[in-house]
């Protein structure tokens, strides 16, 4: 073979190859341009795609004309990237008096290589604002010099989160609650309310480039929701003049803490619900754990007097007695193995049961109680509310204590029938007036009214649930009576409002300490209605082992006076013209009031004849 053939020959295996690599190149070229592209395409998607939520904002908690108790506001979470990070030294210098934080130790959290540091938890837009424009500030500087590029200051991003604000500070705190750093609830209608407040969080998707996200490539797969708003039926006004009021109350008797409530007896809805010591959600760091509880329906307590409207309402109901029955009243009296008797000493009166309720007579209490078997009496306590929750829709609701019958001893009906030997809370004690002002139907009571969604769109909760327990005769007959409380005989001339007619009743009872299941110290109480013919508003008042004097009337009638003056102005309510015919309050007041109505009738019938 010649040398031309040979070499023609490898020539032509030169092109047979390299016309195999170049169809074998196209076929792959091909297959991933065109077959396959899809596929790469996402997988090269998946590898630099990252996905980051985008966080919700948790609902409103307003009051009922909606201003805000709870709300939240963006702030940024500061976090450093120290793989990018080449003059921490320099950065640190430049960060820490905007972040307010020691130079050296910014420092020490800039320097390494980690991608994900969080420098600060929580800062206001502000503050990452003024840290932009400070690290933009210098770079723009250095980029003027000779080398500036090299000296660049990177490093700090910021994630966009919500933190949780209480404009009112310890206003309503018991109520609210506050959430955890977790952001959900832990205490109050922000824990029990945790999934109507909670919103639901979006989601966004980017390019992610050597660990920073690349110009343009973000896209939201989902939007977050926010929560829903909760409007409240507290008034916000009300609230402050409830809070100041029972703080001043407390402070001043030494007592261990105070409550006030404010209810609509026809609505159940909560106007007020103070307490004192308070605290302020989002600041209860150090702060003793019991302040965070709600003593309105968490902390049970023998009502003592307050309980004896139980009693007497019963008894009417049943006809027993009529407000002006006249009951033989001895100082003491005993029953099975206990002598009772009354606060002060007295000879045997002669009282009216509206007498016997003015001076607040446990011994005419324990006689009228007498008048009901055990299960009557017991039937009208569970009616009225006792041992049961009263439904409020706040957390760690107590029901109270209430024994029953076939465990009562020979003590226990005297004593439930001046309002001890059983417990409640400040709510289901408020109740029971407010099914005396609501003429005899009780009235579940409640702080919430009604839900907005995130569209804005508001949907009242549902009407409370109402019971009938005595009839409007027999409340009217109470309401009447409870009048004489507040009358300068009484044992709560500091609850009287000029102008309007006011009822309520007194209580101070024996305190039981849990520490050593014996009684130790008192709770002093008020809860009364006005006006009392055609009642509106109830406010209760209850402080918890004050120190020094502990009469309810003396503690709690101030408290009530200055919150119910407040609330009948704030709801222009007009004032009422005093009562016609007040029920006689000793047999010879009863006597004396027959004798003038038997002769103002002789007066009358002797005109008639005339005429």
């Amino acid at each position: 073979m010649s040398h031309n053939s040979l070499v023609e020959r490898r020539i032509r295996y030169v092109v047979a190859i390299s016309l195999v690599l170049l169809i074998a190149f196209a076929v792959r070229l091909i297959d991933v341009q065109a077959v396959r592209a899809a596929g790469y395409a996402n997988r090269a998607d998946m590898e630099l795609a990252k996905r980051s939520l985008i966080m919700a904002p948790r609902g409103a908690i307003t009051d009922i004309n909606g201003v805000e108790f709870a709300r939240s506001v963006i702030a940024y979470r500061i976090l450093a990237d120290q793989a990018i990070i080449d003059y921490p030294n320099k950065l640190a210098e430049l960060a820490a008096p905007i972040l307010k934080m020691d130079a050296k130790e910014l420092e020490n959290q800039l320097t390494g290589t980690r991608r994900y540091v969080v420098i600060s938890q929580s800062e206001k837009p502000a503050v990452w604002r003024k840290l932009e424009a400070a690290v933009d500030s210098y770079n723009a500087e250095v980029s003027k010099e000779k080398n500036g590029y090299a000296k660049r200051l990177a490093g700090f991003f910021a994630e966009r989160i919500y933190v949780r604000e209480y404009p009112e500070a310890e206003l309503g705190a018991a109520v609210i609650g506050f959430i955890n750093r977790a952001g959900a609830g832990a205490a109050g209608l922000e824990y029990s309310m945790n999934s109507t407040l909670s919103g639901i969080n979006g989601e966004y998707t980017y390019a992610n480039a050597g660990g920073t996200i690349i110009p343009g490539t973000q896209k939201i797969t989902s939007e977050a929701i926010r929560g829903n708003t909760i409007r409240l039926t507290i008034d916000r006004d009300v609230q402050w003049v409830a809070q100041e009021a029972i703080r001043t109350a407390v402070k001043g008797s030494r007592a261990l803490s105070g409550t006030v409530i404010v209810m609509d007896p026809k609505t159940g809805h909560i106007l007020a619900h103070a307490t004192y010591p308070s605290f302020t959600p989002g600041n209860t760091k150090g702060v003793d754990p019991y302040r965070w509880k709600n003593p309105s329906v968490q902390e049970v307590y023998e009502p003592g007097s307050t309980g004896k409207i139980i009693t007497v309402a019963s008894a009417i109901e049943e006809g027993k007695i009529a407000p002006e029955t006249v009951l033989t009243v001895p100082y003491k009296l005993k029953r099975s193995n206990k002598v009772f008797s009354d606060h002060d000493p007295h000879p045997v009166q002669r009282l009216t049961v509206s007498g016997a309720l003015a001076v607040s007579s446990n011994t005419a209490s324990i006689k009228i109680g007498e008048m009901l078997s055990n299960d009557k009496l017991h039937s009208y306590l569970k009616k009225f509310g006792i041992g049961e929750k009263s439904e409020s829709g706040l957390p760690g609701e107590e029901s109270g204590k209430l024994l029953d019958v076939k465990d009562w001893s020979g003590t226990t009906a005297p004593t439930v029938a001046f309002g001890q030997g059983y417990s409640v809370t400040a709510m289901q004690a408020t109740s029971v007036f407010a099914t005396i002002a609501n003429d005899g139907v009780r009235v579940t009571p409640t702080v919430v009214a009604g839900i907005s969604d995130a569209a804005g769109r508001y949907t009242p909760a549902n009407k409370q649930k109402s019971l009938r327990v005595v009839s409007a005769e027999t409340a009217q007959k109470m309401r009447l009576m409870m009048e004489s409380v507040v009358s300068p005989t009484g044992t709560a001339p500091t609850a009287a409002i000029p102008g309007y007619r006011v009822a309520g009743k007194t209580g101070t009872a024996q305190r039981v300490d849990d520490s050593c299941g014996c009684y130790r110290g008192y709770t002093a109480s008020f809860i009364g209605f006005a006006p009392a013919d055609k009642p509106e508003f109830v406010v209760s008042v209850t402080i918890q082992d004050p120190k020094g004097l502990h009469w309810g009337g003396y503690l709690g009638g101030p408290v009530f006076k200055k919150v119910m003056s407040f609330v009948l102005k704030d709801q222009h309510v007009p004032p009422t013209l005093p009562a016609v015919n007040n029920y006689a309050l000793d047999e010879k007041e009863l006597k004396a009031k027959i004798a003038a109505a038997e002769a103002v009738r002789k007066q009358q019938s002797r005109s008639g004849s005339n005429g």
